[in-house]
């Protein structure tokens, strides 16, 4: 379904303009007028990450006028496997400012505006209206949610992209696009879903691992984000057939690509029939970090890592007793770990094959101390160990990652 483009085209083209998009101008699809909408179009990129770094090199490449940049964090020696628009001299800097600085080497031409700052309820709807288009490039799931909603209350489209480890989904939601169309392209446009429609519920808490959890293959980002790039082409010039109404999966392994349709629920929360989502909401409470029984579990059950560390020397001394389970992947554990800790993934005390490996509870000499990298799984796995009768368990609040930081800085963090 080709749709109307988005924007208007910018009053001209300068020469040097003319003979840096050249190649976009002798494309008959594109041509002056198209690269004239490129010019006079404004695109918003939510993240200077993995899919915000190809993304935003991509966007500026090809010439979009104004590119905004919605970041707050700072650039980590993680990060540079992937997000390619960081070097190795940026570490510590603002991701959003050094992503500005690479957009303004690579085209001088686009005009860059820096909103360094966490999007929030507070200032979403503000920042989304001065733009015409969203490339969504977050992370996690209540970011997300607040997008697809922005967006809506504000009727503009978004391109949404997800990736983890091998895997990449894309797809392009405008639910209010039915407005902006007529014709032959109305009855198709009133189908378009929100991101609710293919979603309706985030996921239980700890069921689906962030990348920084699960890992991600550096290369995976520059396919799923330009992708995004090229929907959001399509969208702004009025060219092709957009991913509106439709998920592209990407398999990298497989090297497979495959779409599923996916139409408007007329049951959404959102942009159904009968909407009860009618205003920005609490996305962290919607989402949760964690699940209630784990929360009730960690509540007064949780040790800082200073005090782990007083425990380790209590245990070495032989004035205390306990077994140090951590809960994280086999390969995380080659990476760093925590003195005298025991590797059980967490998988093993979703299934309750762990159990077997826990000192009896009946034996009461040895309690049970379990980790992971940030806090988020063992606080999980926690409950199911509480659960199982262990009522003196405990959990390291902030897990390796705090260890490395505060206790032992010689060991690498990922």
């Amino acid at each position: 379904m080709s749709l109307p483009p988005l924007v208007e085209p910018a009053a001209e083209l300068t020469v040097d303009e003319v003979r840096r998009y050249s190649r976009h101008l002798i494309i008959p699809d594109v041509g002056m007028t198209g690269q004239k909408r490129l010019k006079n179009a404004k695109v918003l990129v939510i993240g200077a990450g993995g899919l915000g770094s190809p993304a935003l090199l991509y966007l500026a490449a090809a010439g979009v006028g104004t590119i905004g940049i919605a970041e707050f964090d700072e650039v980590d020696e993680s990060n540079l496997q992937r997000q390619i628009i960081h070097g190795q001299s940026d570490i510590g800097r603002p991701k959003a400012e050094s992503a500005r600085d690479s957009i303004r080497e690579a085209n001088p031409y686009v005009d860059v505006v820096v909103h360094n700052e966490r999007l929030d309820n507070d200032n979403v709807l503000g920042i989304f209206e001065q733009y015409d288009l969203i490339v969504d490039g977050t992370d996690n799931f209540a970011t997300r949610y607040m997008v697809n909603d922005a967006a809506y209350f504000l009727k503009k489209p978004y391109v949404w992209g997800s990736i983890y480890r091998f895997d990449g989904q894309a797809s392009v939601f405008w639910p209010t696009l039915s407005e902006f169309v007529d014709g032959d392209s109305s009855a198709v446009a009133s189908d378009a879903p929100c991101y609710r429609c293919l979603y309706p519920e985030p996921p239980p808490p700890g069921m689906v691992p962030s990348c920084a959890e699960g890992g991600v293959l550096g290369v995976l980002c520059a396919s799923i984000g330009s992708i995004q790039v090229n929907e959001a082409i399509k969208l702004l010039t009025g060219i092709g057939d957009p991913l509106v109404g439709r998920l592209m999966i990407y398999d990298a392994l497989e090297m497979e690509y495959r779409k599923l349709r996916v139409r408007k629920d007329p049951n959404c929360a959102l942009c159904g029939e009968n909407p009860t989502v009618t205003g920005l909401i609490d996305y962290d409470t919607f989402c949760g970090a964690i699940s209630d029984e784990a929360a009730d579990a960690a509540a007064d059950a949780t040790i800082s890592v200073g005090m782990l560390e007083q425990w380790i020397k209590e245990r070495d001394n032989g004035e205390r007793d306990f077994v140090l389970i951590d809960v994280r992947e086999p390969n995380e554990y080659e990476i760093n770990r925590i003195p005298g800790s025991v590797l059980i993934p967490k998988g093993d005390f979703l299934n309750g094959s762990a159990l077997e490996q826990l000192p009896q509870v009946t034996s009461g000499d040895k309690q049970v101390v379990m980790h992971c990298k940030s806090g988020v799984r063992s606080a999980e796995t926690l409950a199911i160990v509480k659960a199982a009768g262990y009522a003196d368990a405990v959990h390291v609040g902030g897990g390796v990652v705090a260890w490395v930081n505060q206790i032992d800085p010689s060991q690498p963090a990922y």
